[in-house]
């Protein structure tokens, strides 16, 4: 075969594995989150950890996929897109509330972290100053991607602790640039390096400024332009690219990627084209977020650990604790309750992937050896790989407490009207303002803290508290309330709130939002007073509108709609006596004439039973 001959078959040999490799990658990372997700949420340890031992398995263990660097390179895309959703979320006006939040607790959080780990690295004796300055300060950064997965799998992402869980992450993003620079200088003998990072620093701020403007005055007119198209996979393009493209921007200016997403998302938070943006945005961010954990999981280098197993297995565990320990005093010291305090040490002590970039460029710029890189990294990544647990620890611990929601304070003074309404979401909002149109006092029971400052703006007599307790209840005037009106949108709450009060005032009038029919005949069985279910009086109403928008007229629409009503009550009657499928013959399956309710004489049997539908 001719030399020519020979290099062509090596091509197309090196082509085929190349193709080959471009498939079977993406579909052992697909296949790992596929199995490993589902299974680790079953077992309640949620799908971060079932990602991460998806990775490990395919790299460390079954060595399928080699190298992590590229697939951890792409996959840090789905931490710069979550960053640009939470961006869409926060109004700069809010920013500029939870400033104190960023600047004070994050500044305390990494000077003091650092420093502690710092003098712990001397003490240790197995680095120089130099060395331990970077090894403290590069752990006392948190991962964002885990955290944020875990607020979001919890549903604490706007909660108080949630805020400032955030908070402190997003300072910890700020913190990156003076701690390159910090690197820079330490690893520059001459005052070169002092002048290099003091630039580096205008650079960034300069880069921050930039993009502020650039969103202000360029990004809505962009979308506004190209919303006029009406093509939208072209609107996807350009979220895609202004995503990337201030990440990159902020990458290239010294700044994290995840800052330049993070800032164009607040840019574009008060956009009418918000809802959109975070819509197109979404699926490509699950799936990349998902590649990152698995990609986490593939760099673990298990021979650096076990080569070093006694040493790590001293490290993470103290790492850990006193990352948790600052953070729990700092946050108590803030104003934060024990409960939040507690959430927030349990969620945040681990290392972040922000030091993977750092103990990198100090191991290029000399200040570590590529031996305490590597070791550093592994520390970081188990670090990383136990924080699902510990956040699960923390829920667990705090599940067994008797209060699961925000303390505030409250003294219940001026509590005790005719009517007692626990619950005050939107439901209840809307009855609240009839009975106070009305002229009646209402005193409103809600734990929700948000809620209760909202309503407290609008006049609103509303105090912070839990319904199922009974000493709450007490406080808030049970006692003088001629009515009770359980108006909570959860089943199992309200059903608990209604044993509590009957076990306790079985003389208390009780007025009970129900959650569907199912919920109505049970609520009836405990003897309340009035129940309604919380879609019928809409549903019935959006029935009638619907109707005369067909041309009937407002009387014969009302009527028709008053025979459902009846038809409704009597099928409850029959149901609370015969069970959920009586009374089926009373729905409306065709075209009737209202007429009067007549209990049936003898019971329809039908050959195949239609089964009801308790949820209306």
């Amino acid at each position: 075969m001719s030399r020519l001959g020979r290099c062509r078959r090596t091509r197309r040999i090196a082509l085929a594995g190349a193709s080959e490799a471009l498939f079977t990658q993406p579909l052992l990372l697909l296949g790992g989150a596929v199995i490993a997700a589902p299974i680790f949420r079953k077992l309640g340890l949620g799908t971060v950890l079932g990602y991460l031992a998806a990775g490990v398995v395919i790299g460390p263990v079954l060595h399928l996929i080699g190298g992590s660097g590229e697939i951890l390179a792409v996959a840090e895309l789905g931490v710069v897109l979550l960053l640009f959703i939470i961006g869409l979320e926060l109004k700069p006006s809010r920013l500029w509330h939870m400033r104190r939040d960023i600047f004070g607790l994050g500044t305390a959080q990494v000077m003091l972290t650092g420093l502690a780990l710092t003098g712990i690295a001397l003490a240790s004796g197995l680095l120089d100053w130099r060395a331990a300055l970077v090894t403290g300060f590069g752990l006392a950064l948190s991962s964002t991607a885990f955290a944020l997965q875990l607020l979001e799998d919890y549903g604490d992402m706007n909660s108080r602790y949630g805020q400032r869980s955030f908070s402190i992450l997003l300072f910890q993003d700020l913190a990156i640039v003076p701690l390159l620079a910090m690197v820079s200088v330490l690893g520059t003998p001459s005052g070169d390096g002092q002048q290099s990072a003091v630039i580096e620093v205008a650079i960034a701020v300069g880069a921050v400024i930039g993009m502020i403007l650039a969103g202000r005055y360029l990004l809505t007119p962009l979308f506004q332009v190209i919303a006029r198209t009406g093509a939208r996979e072209v609107m996807i393009a350009a979220a895609l690219f202004v995503v990337l493209g201030s990440a990159y921007l902020m990458q290239v200016a010294g700044l994290s990627m995840a800052m330049g997403a993070f800032l164009a998302g607040v840019m574009l938070a008060e956009s009418s084209y918000r809802h959109e943006l975070e819509a197109d945005i979404e699926p490509f961010r699950g799936l990349l977020l998902a590649l990152f954990f698995i990609a986490v999981g593939l760099s673990m280098e298990l021979q650096v650990i076990v080569d070093n197993l006694a040493l790590i297995a001293v490290t993470v565990p103290l790492l850990m604790a006193v990352k948790a320990l600052v953070l729990y005093v700092i946050c108590r010291v803030a104003g934060s309750p024990h409960r939040d305090a507690l959430r927030i040490c349990m969620l945040l002590p681990q290392g972040g992937e922000f030091g993977f970039v750092l103990f990198t460029t100090a191991a290029a710029v000399g200040v570590l050896s590529s031996g305490q890189s590597s070791l550093l990294i592994s520390i970081v990544t188990l670090s990383m790989a136990l924080t699902p647990l510990t956040a699960l620890i923390g829920q667990k611990l705090l599940a067994r407490e008797a209060s699961e929601k925000e303390e505030i304070e409250e003294d219940f003074e001026g509590a005790g009207s005719d009517v007692l309404m626990v619950g005050f979401s939107r439901f209840g909002q809307i009855a609240a303002q009839i009975l106070l149109a009305s002229g009646r006092d209402v005193t409103i029971l809600d734990d929700s803290p948000d809620r209760v400052r909202q309503a407290s703006t609008f006049g609103f007599r509303i105090y912070f508290g839990d319904g199922t307790r009974l000493d709450m209840l007490r406080a808030a005037g049970i006692e003088r309330a001629k009515i009770v009106a359980v108006c909570t949108h959860k089943k199992e709450i309200t059903d608990k709130i209604v044993d509590l009060i009957r076990s306790e005032y079985p003389d208390v009038r009780l007025f009970v939002r129900s959650y569907d029919r199912v919920h109505s005949l049970e609520l009836r069985a405990r003897d309340v007073e009035y129940e309604l279910r919380e879609t019928f009086e809409s549903g019935l109403l959006f029935g009638r509108r619907t109707l005369e928008g067909l041309g009937a007229s407002e009387d014969e629409a009302y009527d028709i709609g008053e025979d459902i009503r009846r038809r409704d009550e009597e099928r409850l009657k029959l149901q609370a006596q015969e069970g959920i499928l009586a009374g089926r013959e009373l729905m409306h399956k065709r075209p009737v004439k209202p007429e009067p309710l007549i209990k049936p004489k003898k019971p329809i049997h039908t050959v195949e039973p239609e089964r009801d539908a308790p949820a209306a």
